[in-house]
């Protein structure tokens, strides 16, 4: 699949929640070719400036064909998303891709499970699924980071939470309840984005009911197209994967 470096037009910018932002951006030909679980590389320095050098790599949350955008979700946690966030719309931002291999869309039933910032690519894999029964599983630590809840209600049969502290749905982690929901549900496929412990537990929980499950890793990528060896990861055949291009997104055993 071709990768794209294009000089898009912010089409528009909202905050979420305390720290966490929505950026959708008009690019028509990232936009034809995107599937879910891909990846963009966003330049984040300022013009004429290589400061910061690298580029970040952001998840692709939505894509509207119609209107030609994209939607990516972040989280601001230093100097370039710290800029990202004073963006706005009819700005540019310097954007190379679709990058990564997404998610298989199989399965009658499935079941997509997410904690925090994971949780963004699985908005526009729920879109692609439909009007397949989708059902979500979200885990956050708090009340006031399950914003994901209104996002998915349009879209999924069914929406499960977990908090870490309670203050809405379960308290605990997400492979907590997992169990439970599995043998309550007949789901055919699993699809997994998180943090890396949680991607385990679900792997084996999946793995130990004969559920196919995917699962995409989160990995800081500096160059994003395989070149620099910055995000490889042990397969369990002993060869190392390239997240950036053998991933994000791997069948559970590969990797897990």
């Amino acid at each position: 699949m071709p990768k794209t470096v294009v000089r898009a037009v912010i089409a528009g910018q909202r905050k979420l929640s305390n720290d966490v932002y929505e950026l959708v951006f008009a690019a028509p030909e990232i936009a034809r070719q995107a599937v879910p679980g891909q990846f963009v590389h966003v330049r984040v320095s300022e013009p004429d400036s290589a400061d910061p050098l690298l580029r970040r790599p952001l998840s692709i949350a939505d894509v509207d064909r119609q209107h030609n955008t994209v939607s990516v979700i972040y989280r601001v946690v230093g100097r370039g998303t710290a800029r990202l966030a004073k963006l706005q719309a009819q700005e540019n931002i310097d954007c190379l891709g679709p990058l990564g291999r997404g998610f298989t869309l199989r399965g009658e039933r499935p079941l997509l499970i997410g904690g925090g910032m994971g949780i963004a690519p699985l908005q526009y894999l729920a879109k692609k699924l439909c009007p397949r029964p989708v059902e979500i599983l979200l885990g956050g630590r708090t009340r006031e980071e399950m914003f994901w809840q209104d996002m998915f209600a349009s879209i999924c049969q069914d929406i499960h939470i977990t908090t870490d502290d309670g203050s809405l749905g379960q308290r605990g982690v997400a492979p907590d309840v997992l169990p439970d929901l599995l043998e309550q549900k007949s789901f055919d496929m699993i699809y997994c984005c998180g943090p890396h412990p949680m991607l385990v537990s679900v792997a084996k929980i999946a793995q130990g009911i004969n559920i196919p499950c995917q699962v995409s890793l989160e990995e800081y990528m500096a160059c994003g197209i395989g070149a620099c060896l910055s995000c490889t990861c042990a397969a369990k055949d002993g060869s190392r994967k390239k997240i950036c291009t053998d991933g994000p997104v791997f069948w559970a055993g590969e990797v897990i």
